[in-house]
């Protein structure tokens, strides 16, 4: 990562995309762990940039909120299906379509055929996680692939060790978008930190509004390279060098 310079932390606004980021990937969604000291890290931080920090991810809101409690004042669920501004603001929801329930009756008869694959609804689309079945990951992407053909509405995105079934256009660059166009964002300079492709999206219009989008493996190494990064933000008040350059 030579030749990264972060912008002014005073002008810039730090989003952070969740598994595989902040925390560590694990064997189902429900299964993570918040490590020791990483939300007192994000309020010192949210401190430190005047709120302009907020969670990019793929997670209903509400789960971002029962794993990382007040630490996060800004968060962007579903890919951008879901938004709010800050602590207090309500959530925004794009009129997006909820999938058929036929798709998830189908999809809950795969995942009953595919022992340790796992179902996980979302409020406009879901996804089938085969981390525990890697063998099923080209049934599961067969039958999701079935259920879509023929309409345009939704669209199935490959992540790590799933296939999600979300609406089309909700990605994580909308969400960025939409995130900088208001206070506390609004002015400053988009710094996205994520590991998948599903956040590919939320660099690339980062980078396009001049800022920076961080791949975990390239500038961190891994999700406790990033903790370490935002702890010694916290304690230090600028940004240190990245672990990799």
């Amino acid at each position: 990562m030579t030749g990264v310079v972060m912008p002014p932390i005073q002008r810039t606004a730090l989003l952070l995309d969740l598994d595989g980021t902040l925390l560590d990937i694990a064997p189902t969604p429900d299964s993570v762990v918040v490590p020791h000291g990483l939300t007192d890290s994000l309020r010192r931080i949210t401190a430190l940039l005047d709120g302009a920090v907020a969670v990019v991810t793929g997670r209903p809101i509400e789960t971002i909120d029962a794993l990382l409690g007040d630490a996060i004042p800004a968060v962007a669920g579903e890919h951008g299906a879901a938004v709010r501004h800050s602590a207090q603001g309500v959530v925004e929801r794009p009129p997006y379509p909820p999938p058929p329930s036929a798709w998830l009756d189908a999809a809950a008869r795969l995942v009953a055929a595919h022992p340790g694959t796992l179902l996980e609804p979302k409020a406009r689309g879901f996804a089938v996680h085969f981390r525990l079945a890697p063998s099923a990951g080209e049934a599961v992407h067969a039958c999701l692939s079935r259920l879509l053909e023929g309409q345009s509405i939704f669209e199935l995105l490959g992540g790590t060790m799933l296939w999600e079934v979300r609406p089309a256009g909700a990605h994580k660059g909308r969400a960025v978008n939409a995130l900088m166009q208001r206070p506390p964002f609004a002015a400053r300079v988009p710094v996205f930190i994520g590991d998948d492709v599903t956040d590919e999206d939320g660099m690339k219009v980062a980078r396009a509004m001049g800022g920076l989008g961080l791949r975990v493996d390239s500038a961190f190494g891994d999700p406790p390279g990033v903790r370490q990064w935002l702890a010694a933000v916290a304690a230090g008040g600028d940004w240190p060098p990245l672990p990799i350059s």
